[in-house]
């Protein structure tokens, strides 16, 4: 839907009166990066119209070609989307969705969401999403990385409050940027490992939660940078200790507001249109594995381990339970916690990926997966039988999304295509390498 060219006179006219004098117009890559450029303000109708230009073949996975008319990747601003940047003073900051040739781009992200969410729509739904997101501060050093706080060394730091303490200049500072940015925030507390912290803020529909992750991503990157640490979105920079997740909770609504995953006289609290949608995201679970956990060092996270506090939260096995944090569906308050993303995750496409699973179960009428009660640790642990878990390293994920031809389609061949593409490329890189801990163990061996 195209701005009436009156309403974004006055949201010009009301961003000058701020002191702003350029918008910072961002979009996300393939592999969920934000990037963007300063647009001046004069040409924001422009911007809105057809789009600020970017070199299509220099942002990763859009596939588009050197020359020629979908050679440009347009990225066309989103009025709705634009607020003050708190930490660049004169400067505003917008979404962009992307275009090309005129036409939505396939492979944007953001487009192959929004592909999602109209698919809702017309059944009258609204997904919303809850995000949680960890990450570590880190530095780098002279010898590679170590946590930022060197003295963030409990064996058990979960809540550590004297660490909260060293950092509350970062964390505050970050504090206040976010509700700057229209935030609202509910707490921000240590983590399970050494420097890992994680914030939580309300939930919105899907596309508006992954816009403000993006968004969280980059204020706490910027922040972090000003304090002299970096904000890290690696699952598991740590071998021995817990890796960071993004957990999605998700929940269904009709248009008239009701919950349609919940019911508190069904198993777990669900519905049978939520069981359905359960069964959907376990039936698709080694795809989706893909596009919520990318990375090779995604699958360290997702590895049956004990760490160094004695606790895992790692999803490995594909089983749904009341409140069960060793499950990868936890339900809890007639919701779905979906365990499986990680934050290196592109947001628009693992939430992409679940909805289309999700919406898979309950077109198909997938039967309900049978809950399971018990701690899947202490069951693997007792050598005991366990549901089948997840793939083991990102080749494998990608294999399995490569053969779930229903959900690359579901979720976009043009995308799935490049996404494979890319990744596969990162796994071949990741093969060649000879690691430190190679050389250690076979350099000088008999």
């Amino acid at each position: 839907m195209s701005q009436p060219a009156a309403d974004l006179a006055d949201r010009m006219a009301a961003l000058r009166a701020q002191g702003i004098h350029s918008v910072l117009a961002t979009f996300t890559d393939l592999n969920g990066g934000v990037k963007g450029k300063l647009v001046p303000l004069e040409l924001l109708p422009q911007a809105v119209a057809e789009g600020a230009g970017f070199s299509g073949p220099s942002i990763t996975g859009t596939g588009l070609p050197r020359r020629g008319p979908r050679s440009e990747y347009m990225g066309r601003v989103l009025p709705q989307t634009l607020q003050p940047w708190p930490l660049l003073p004169g400067v505003a900051h917008a979404v962009c969705d992307g275009h090309a040739g005129g036409e939505p781009l396939a492979t944007c992200p953001r487009q192959v969401l929004k592909a999602q969410v109209d698919r809702l729509r017309e059944r009258g739904w609204t997904l919303w999403v809850g995000i949680e997101p960890e990450f570590f501060l880190l530095r780098r050093t002279a010898t590679g990385w170590a946590v930022a706080d060197a003295d963030d060394t409990l064996d058990k730091p979960s809540y550590d409050l004297r660490a909260i303490g060293r950092n509350f200049g970062l964390l505050d500072r970050l504090r206040q940027t976010l509700q700057d940015l229209g935030f609202e925030l509910q707490q921000i507390d240590h983590e399970d490992a050494s420097g890992q912290y994680e914030v939580n803020y309300r939930f919105d529909d899907a596309l508006a939660a992954a816009d403000r992750y993006q968004l969280f991503k980059l204020a706490a990157g910027e922040v972090a940078r000003e304090h002299g640490m970096v904000f890290s979105t690696m699952p598991k920079p740590l071998a021995h200790a817990p890796g960071s997740g993004l957990h999605f909770h998700l929940s269904l609504t009709d248009h008239q507001g009701h919950a349609l995953m919940a019911d508190p006289a069904g198993v777990l609290g669900l519905s049978e249109l939520g069981h359905r949608f359960a069964a959907g995201l376990l039936h698709h679970a080694d795809a989706l594995a893909a596009l919520c956990a990318p990375t090779v060092n995604s699958y360290r996270r997702l590895a049956a381990s004990r760490s160094a506090s004695g606790t895992t939260w790692s999803p490995v096995w594909k089983a749904i339970g009341d409140n069960n944090r060793t499950c990868l569906v936890r339900t809890v308050a007639g919701r779905l916690e979906w365990r499986l993303p990680d934050p290196a995750c592109n947001v628009y496409a693992a939430i992409a990926g679940t909805l289309a699973a999700g919406l898979d179960g309950i077109d198909r009428a997938l039967p309900p997966v049978t809950p399971t009660a018990d701690d899947l640790y202490e069951r693997h642990a007792a050598g005991a039988d366990l549901p089948a878990r997840l793939p083991r390293d990102l080749q494998a994920a990608l294999d399995a999304l490569e053969v779930d031809a229903g959900l690359r389609e579901a979720v976009g061949a043009d995308f799935c295509a490049q996404f494979l593409q890319v990744k596969q490329d990162e796994w071949a890189a990741y093969a060649r390498e000879v690691s430190a801990w190679e050389w250690q163990r076979y350099a000088d061996a008999p």
